[in-house]
Protein backbone atom coordinates (compact mmCIF):
# COMPACT_ATOMS: atom_id res chain seq x y z
CA UNK A 1 0.00 0.00 0.00
CA UNK A 2 0.94 3.76 -0.49
CA UNK A 3 3.29 5.40 1.84
CA UNK A 4 1.15 8.55 1.22
CA UNK A 5 -2.30 6.58 1.82
CA UNK A 6 -1.14 4.65 5.17
CA UNK A 7 0.41 8.45 6.58
CA UNK A 8 -3.30 9.74 5.40
CA UNK A 9 -4.88 7.01 7.20
CA UNK A 10 -3.00 7.74 10.27
CA UNK A 11 -3.70 11.40 9.93
CA UNK A 12 -7.27 10.57 9.42
CA UNK A 13 -8.07 8.44 12.61
CA UNK A 14 -7.16 5.75 15.11
CA UNK A 15 -7.08 2.63 13.32
CA UNK A 16 -5.18 -0.55 14.08
CA UNK A 17 -2.40 -2.60 12.38
CA UNK A 18 -5.45 -5.54 11.11
CA UNK A 19 -7.50 -2.51 9.85
CA UNK A 20 -4.02 -1.28 7.57
CA UNK A 21 -4.28 -4.99 6.59
CA UNK A 22 -7.77 -4.92 5.70
CA UNK A 23 -7.33 -1.65 3.60
CA UNK A 24 -4.57 -3.13 1.74
CA UNK A 25 -5.84 -6.41 0.79
CA UNK A 26 -9.54 -4.39 -0.22
CA UNK A 27 -7.14 -2.19 -2.17
CA UNK A 28 -5.62 -1.76 -5.78
CA UNK A 29 -3.47 1.07 -7.25
CA UNK A 30 -4.46 2.65 -10.71
CA UNK A 31 -2.25 4.37 -12.85
CA UNK A 32 -4.21 6.69 -15.29
CA UNK A 33 -2.79 9.06 -18.00
CA UNK A 34 -3.33 12.45 -18.75
CA UNK A 35 -6.92 12.87 -20.72
CA UNK A 36 -7.61 8.97 -19.68
CA UNK A 37 -11.54 8.80 -18.63
CA UNK A 38 -12.17 6.75 -15.28
CA UNK A 39 -15.71 6.84 -15.93
CA UNK A 40 -18.22 8.26 -19.24
CA UNK A 41 -21.73 8.93 -19.07
CA UNK A 42 -24.43 5.54 -19.44
CA UNK A 43 -21.63 3.27 -17.40
CA UNK A 44 -22.18 2.52 -13.41
CA UNK A 45 -19.69 3.90 -11.31
CA UNK A 46 -18.47 0.54 -8.92
CA UNK A 47 -15.18 2.26 -7.23
CA UNK A 48 -14.37 5.11 -5.26
CA UNK A 49 -10.17 5.99 -5.58
CA UNK A 50 -8.33 7.81 -2.98
CA UNK A 51 -5.75 10.23 -5.29
CA UNK A 52 -1.77 9.25 -4.47
CA UNK A 53 -0.51 11.48 -7.17
CA UNK A 54 -1.75 13.63 -9.67
CA UNK A 55 -5.22 15.18 -10.41
CA UNK A 56 -9.01 14.05 -11.23
CA UNK A 57 -11.98 16.21 -12.28
CA UNK A 58 -15.71 15.11 -12.04
CA UNK A 59 -18.01 16.70 -14.92
CA UNK A 60 -21.00 16.42 -16.64
CA UNK A 61 -22.50 17.94 -19.72
CA UNK A 62 -25.84 20.09 -19.64
CA UNK A 63 -28.20 20.07 -22.08
CA UNK A 64 -26.25 22.94 -23.74
CA UNK A 65 -23.28 20.97 -24.59
CA UNK A 66 -20.93 22.93 -21.88
CA UNK A 67 -18.86 20.90 -19.55
CA UNK A 68 -19.69 21.69 -15.81
CA UNK A 69 -17.32 20.59 -13.54
CA UNK A 70 -18.69 19.11 -9.45
CA UNK A 71 -15.48 18.67 -8.48
CA UNK A 72 -11.78 18.01 -8.49
CA UNK A 73 -9.84 15.56 -6.87
CA UNK A 74 -5.89 15.69 -6.13
CA UNK A 75 -3.62 14.25 -3.66
CA UNK A 76 -5.14 13.23 -0.85
CA UNK A 77 -8.58 13.64 -1.65
CA UNK A 78 -10.92 11.47 -2.86
CA UNK A 79 -12.96 10.48 -6.31
CA UNK A 80 -15.89 8.87 -7.76
CA UNK A 81 -19.81 9.32 -8.94
CA UNK A 82 -20.97 9.29 -5.30
CA UNK A 83 -24.74 8.67 -6.81
CA UNK A 84 -23.82 6.48 -9.36
CA UNK A 85 -21.61 4.56 -7.04
CA UNK A 86 -24.18 4.23 -3.99
CA UNK A 87 -27.46 3.65 -6.67
CA UNK A 88 -25.79 1.10 -9.14
CA UNK A 89 -27.38 3.41 -11.32
CA UNK A 90 -25.53 4.75 -15.20
CA UNK A 91 -23.68 7.98 -14.47
CA UNK A 92 -24.32 11.41 -15.55
CA UNK A 93 -20.58 12.24 -15.29
CA UNK A 94 -17.44 11.74 -16.61
CA UNK A 95 -13.95 11.43 -14.14
CA UNK A 96 -10.82 12.39 -16.17
CA UNK A 97 -7.25 12.92 -15.22
CA UNK A 98 -6.16 15.94 -16.04
CA UNK A 99 -2.30 15.12 -15.41
CA UNK A 100 -0.79 11.47 -15.36
CA UNK A 101 -1.99 10.22 -11.99
CA UNK A 102 -2.15 7.07 -9.75
CA UNK A 103 -4.85 6.61 -7.21
CA UNK A 104 -5.80 3.75 -4.35
CA UNK A 105 -8.63 2.34 -5.81
CA UNK A 106 -11.39 0.22 -4.49
CA UNK A 107 -14.15 -1.91 -5.70
CA UNK A 108 -17.43 -1.71 -4.59
CA UNK A 109 -17.93 -4.98 -2.91
CA UNK A 110 -14.37 -4.63 -1.13
CA UNK A 111 -15.70 -1.08 0.06
CA UNK A 112 -19.03 -2.67 1.83
CA UNK A 113 -16.83 -5.29 3.18
CA UNK A 114 -13.96 -3.30 4.45
CA UNK A 115 -16.90 -0.91 5.95
CA UNK A 116 -18.05 -3.65 7.61
CA UNK A 117 -15.12 -5.34 8.81
CA UNK A 118 -13.69 -2.00 10.46
CA UNK A 119 -15.09 0.62 12.73
CA UNK A 120 -12.25 1.91 12.78
CA UNK A 121 -12.08 2.65 8.85
CA UNK A 122 -16.22 3.55 8.80
CA UNK A 123 -15.52 5.78 11.36
CA UNK A 124 -12.92 7.97 8.75
CA UNK A 125 -15.27 7.82 5.85
CA UNK A 126 -18.51 8.98 8.18
CA UNK A 127 -16.22 12.35 9.04
CA UNK A 128 -15.01 12.28 5.19
CA UNK A 129 -18.72 12.30 3.99
CA UNK A 130 -20.36 14.55 6.53
CA UNK A 131 -16.94 17.41 5.64
CA UNK A 132 -17.54 16.74 1.85
CA UNK A 133 -21.51 17.12 2.18
CA UNK A 134 -20.79 20.29 4.13
CA UNK A 135 -18.13 22.00 1.08
CA UNK A 136 -21.01 20.54 -0.90
CA UNK A 137 -23.56 22.70 0.35
CA UNK A 138 -21.43 25.84 1.04
CA UNK A 139 -20.59 25.72 -2.93
CA UNK A 140 -24.17 25.44 -3.86
CA UNK A 141 -24.43 28.10 -1.43
CA UNK A 142 -21.61 30.59 -3.01
CA UNK A 143 -22.60 30.15 -6.35
CA UNK A 144 -25.70 31.07 -6.05
CA UNK A 145 -25.33 34.05 -3.72
CA UNK A 146 -21.86 35.39 -3.71
CA UNK A 147 -20.49 37.83 -6.54
CA UNK A 148 -17.62 36.64 -9.27
CA UNK A 149 -15.38 38.27 -7.50
CA UNK A 150 -15.68 36.70 -4.00
CA UNK A 151 -16.26 32.65 -5.78
CA UNK A 152 -12.93 33.78 -7.25
CA UNK A 153 -11.07 34.84 -4.18
CA UNK A 154 -12.97 31.97 -2.01
CA UNK A 155 -11.32 29.50 -4.97
CA UNK A 156 -7.46 30.70 -4.91
CA UNK A 157 -8.09 30.59 -0.38
CA UNK A 158 -8.81 26.96 -0.70
CA UNK A 159 -7.37 25.17 -3.09
CA UNK A 160 -3.68 27.23 -3.24
CA UNK A 161 -2.39 24.32 -4.80
CA UNK A 162 -4.87 23.00 -7.25
CA UNK A 163 -5.13 26.74 -8.96
CA UNK A 164 -1.81 26.54 -10.74
CA UNK A 165 -2.49 22.96 -12.08
CA UNK A 166 -5.68 23.25 -14.18
CA UNK A 167 -6.82 25.51 -17.19
CA UNK A 168 -8.68 28.63 -16.68
CA UNK A 169 -11.59 27.37 -18.34
CA UNK A 170 -12.25 24.54 -15.79
CA UNK A 171 -11.92 27.19 -12.98
CA UNK A 172 -14.40 29.70 -14.74
CA UNK A 173 -16.94 25.98 -15.09
CA UNK A 174 -16.43 25.20 -11.76
CA UNK A 175 -17.27 28.23 -10.68
CA UNK A 176 -20.30 28.47 -12.46
CA UNK A 177 -18.34 31.64 -14.53
CA UNK A 178 -17.73 32.68 -18.05
CA UNK A 179 -13.82 32.85 -18.84
CA UNK A 180 -14.52 36.22 -20.00
CA UNK A 181 -16.11 36.62 -16.15
CA UNK A 182 -13.07 34.79 -14.50
CA UNK A 183 -10.37 37.46 -17.26
CA UNK A 184 -12.30 40.44 -15.80
CA UNK A 185 -12.20 39.17 -12.07
CA UNK A 186 -8.47 37.98 -12.20
CA UNK A 187 -7.27 40.96 -13.83
CA UNK A 188 -9.27 42.85 -11.19
CA UNK A 189 -7.56 40.99 -8.38
CA UNK A 190 -4.35 41.34 -9.87
CA UNK A 191 -4.10 45.28 -10.28
CA UNK A 192 -6.21 45.23 -7.06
Amino acid sequence: MSPIFITYLQQSGQLAPDDLELIANASLLKRARKGQYLLEEGEIRDFVGFVVKGSFRLFRIGDDRQEHIMRFAIENWWISDFTSFMSDKPSQCYIEALEDSELIRFSKENWEGLLAASPNFRRIIDVLTTRNFEAHQNRIFSNISDPAELRYEKFVQQYPTLYNRIPLYMIASFLGLTRETLSRVRKHAIKG
